[in-house]
């Protein structure tokens, strides 16, 4: 056996010592009472990322009566016990919402599911759980109705599959196989996923995320489709301005899949307990915020709705430009210090960088079509550096 064999046996060795885990079949009925008394957590935030049609979620309810098997479950055992659902959360808020137990990130119980009816049970059109939980506004009519006792207990007693990472396991096995689940042949947008993941790592995170990415003075600066809005690209964009303005030394190697290093690298910077990342030693919030809201105020003073866009023969021209973003954004975050947004030469100084930016010779080869970004990336913060030094 050669040394590569033996090293990849060793890789793989060391790497399942850090996975526990363990799995086997549970009732529905158990699942229920497991989030009835807060030892399932699901995550209702996720469920501004993930939407499920009444098509889908009718489609489940008729899988579990038909017996159809489903996917197994993911969760992970967190150290007080409560299982975080990993994989299997729209399935298991169906579940939960049809029964009328659902409640809503604020502790809310939601409107109970009423469904419609499938290719194999179209008699399932309008029928609830139960009649006690059929809204006010609805039971006046004759066509709504509900399951059977007999049904009932049937569906309850169907058995479904939990894979259980247990709380021995890597700190970051959650997040990488909630990445990998939620990734491969999925709809949606790698930041989409990290959203999700950095739900599960803090909510409170997340909404200081989030309101960043609603700034002001951010939003007017961004030239973007609805869709990139929809698939969440603003909010990786601030991201990617906190990852690259603290990340040190960023080197090519680094940057060989950038969303993977994206993931990775806020998983170091916000879960600094579980890791001995030097970025994710020092993460000072309110700084970051000051640093954030302050930069932007300064693009959006000075170049409003072009911050991003290329300055061409006397005009701008053009829709969002990743370069010209991570280079003004990051180059002036660094040196605030030495811009005054009530000073005009300030002012002055920012819009005569960004209509010279496409005339240098280092933004030119290193942007040019085909480069990649982990030749692109180290290449601009140093040219950022240099263009708003004073």
């Amino acid at each position: 056996m050669d040394d590569k064999q033996v090293s990849l046996e060793q890789q793989i060795e060391q790497k399942r010592k850090e996975i526990y885990t363990d799995s086997y079949p549970m009732s529905i009925g158990e699942i229920i009472n497991l989030y009835q008394d807060g030892e399932l957590d699901i995550h209702p935030e996720f469920q501004r990322t993930y939407r499920w049609s009444i098509t889908q979620k009718s489609k489940l309810i008729e899988s579990i009566l038909l017996g159809i098997p489903l996917p197994s479950f993911f969760v992970a055992q967190r150290d007080d016990g409560v299982w975080d659902v990993v994989d299997g959360l729209q399935r298991l808020s169906t579940i939960f919402s049809f029964l009328g137990i659902y409640k809503n990130e604020k502790g809310e119980l939601e409107e109970p599911l009423q469904l419609i009816g499938t290719k194999y049970l179209p008699a399932l059109e309008n029928i609830y759980w139960d009649s006690s939980i059929i809204p006010s506004s609805t039971s006046l009519f004759p066509e709504s109705s509900s399951l059977t006792k007999k049904l009932q207990m049937a569906f309850k007693r169907e058995k479904i599959d939990i894979k259980i990472i247990k709380k021995e396991s890597d700190s970051n096995t959650k997040y990488e196989l909630f990445q990998r689940l939620n990734t491969f042949g999925s709809s949606l947008s790698s930041q989409e996923v990290r959203n999700c993941m950095l739900i599960m790592i803090d909510p409170n995170i997340f909404s200081w995320l989030r309101a960043l990415a609603n700034n002001q003075n951010f939003r007017e600066t961004l030239t973007l489709t609805d869709r990139q809005i929809s698939e969440e690209y603003h909010t990786e964009l601030v991201l990617r301005f906190l990852i690259l303005k603290n990340t040190q030394n960023i080197t090519s190697s680094m940057l060989e899949d950038v969303g993977n290093f994206l993931t990775s690298e806020m998983i170091n910077i916000f879960t600094p307990e579980s890791n001995s990342s030097e970025n994710s030693k020092h993460f000072d919030f309110d700084s970051e915020e000051y640093i954030f809201c302050k930069t932007f105020e300064l693009l959006n003073r000075a170049l409003s709705e072009n911050s991003f866009k290329r300055y061409e023969n006397g005009k701008y021209i053009g829709a969002f430009s990743l370069s010209i973003y991570e280079i003004l954004s990051i180059g002036l975050s660094k040196h605030l210090d030495n811009y005054d947004i009530n000073n005009n030469n300030d002012i002055k100084k920012i819009q005569e960088i960004s209509m010279l930016l496409p005339t240098n010779d280092t933004f030119r080869e290193a942007s040019g079509s085909g480069t990649r970004a982990s030749r692109r990336l180290p290449q601009f913060i140093e040219l950022a550096d240099q263009l708003f030094k004073k």
